[in-house]
């Protein structure tokens, strides 16, 4: 067992846990603006849709627990991408106890070098969005069971839907470095995949940006209502 010991020690289950949580973040990312993108179709349609969400897995599992067990298991995936970013973070800076001088940033992307700080504000958003839409706690007008009246009178508030957009310019950021670097963990970088690498990481990033920034400027200007 000695092995699997190092082996979890080592950087490279580090990454390779960043790299498997990356892919099933990336996954629930695309899948909930999919869903959310309902609420061009009308609050009969999206409210169904939400509905279905509580009932999956019935009759085996009762109402909502299929939902329950989805956010534990992200929720977890969560933590653990943070403790190996974090993980890695420490050994990075053990190997080099002395920082540099002069930082090379030439060849760093904006979003490698914000790469933390993005995780931070998206961190602090999610907290706020299950306070928001989830809870209903900090929403004045959150109504239990009409999630479609809960998006759109949530993100009439312009300082609202302003964080919102915010904290998805950070998440398009994030998603760009964070697939890059996820097939670099993967062994996928051969210099001829690097184009395709490249223009798959920035069609994600900025197809989920696009996409979930597109609600609460729907709902500013009254297409959604």
């Amino acid at each position: 067992m000695a092995w699997l010991v190092d082996f979890y020690r080592s950087p490279l289950a580090k990454k390779a846990v960043m790299a498997v949580t990356g892919v099933m973040l990336f996954g629930f990312v695309i899948g909930h603006m999919a869903g959310n993108a309902k609420m061009y179709l009308g609050a009969e349609v999206f409210n169904h849709y939400a509905e279905g969400l509580r009932t999956l897995g019935a009759p085996l599992l009762g109402h909502g627990q299929a939902l329950w067990i989805a956010r534990i298991g992200l929720l977890g995936a969560v933590l653990l991408h943070i403790w190996s970013a974090w993980q890695l973070t420490l050994l990075n800076r053990r190997a080099r106890p002395t920082a540099y001088v002069r930082r090379d940033l030439i060849n760093a992307t904006y979003a490698s070098r914000t790469m933390r700080w993005g995780g931070v504000i998206i961190l602090l958003f999610v907290v706020y969005h299950l306070l928001h839409l989830t809870f209903g706690s900090v929403h004045p007008s959150f109504e239990q069971g009409n999630p479609y009246h809960n998006v759109v009178s949530g993100l009439q508030n312009p300082w609202v839907s302003a964080f919102y957009i915010v904290a998805n310019l950070a998440l398009a950021f994030h998603l760009y470095h964070g697939l890059w670097s996820m097939f670099q963990s993967l062994g996928w970088n051969h210099p001829s995949y690097k184009s395709a690498r490249r223009i798959f990481a920035s069609v994600f990033a900025v197809l989920v940006a696009a996409g979930n920034i597109s609600f609460p400027l729907a709902v500013l200007a009254g297409i959604v209502k």
